[in-house]
């Protein structure tokens, strides 16, 4: 099982900073899923913003969650 997240926090340019539960710090980027259905949503940047740490994974205001294993095997 690949690690969890602990801290996440907005950056610039769409992309996330995150901190998971192993003590490993990536940055994730999520320009690539703005296109797709829901995703979409988080052009918005109050909506990106409102990102946070949620069982393990990330979550955002409007219910959008990604995946903790695609958060940490596609972050650098």
């Amino acid at each position: 099982m690949n690690p969890r997240i602990k801290e996440v926090y907005p950056l610039e340019d769409y992309q996330l900073s995150l901190v998971f539960n192993n003590g490993e710090q990536k940055i994730f980027d999520v320009k690539p899923y703005l296109n797709k259905g829901i995703f979409s949503e988080l052009k918005n940047p109050e909506l990106f913003k409102s990102v946070r740490p949620f069982l393990g994974s990330i979550i955002w205001d409007n219910e959008i969650d990604l995946c903790p294993d695609t958060l940490y095997l596609e972050s650098k």
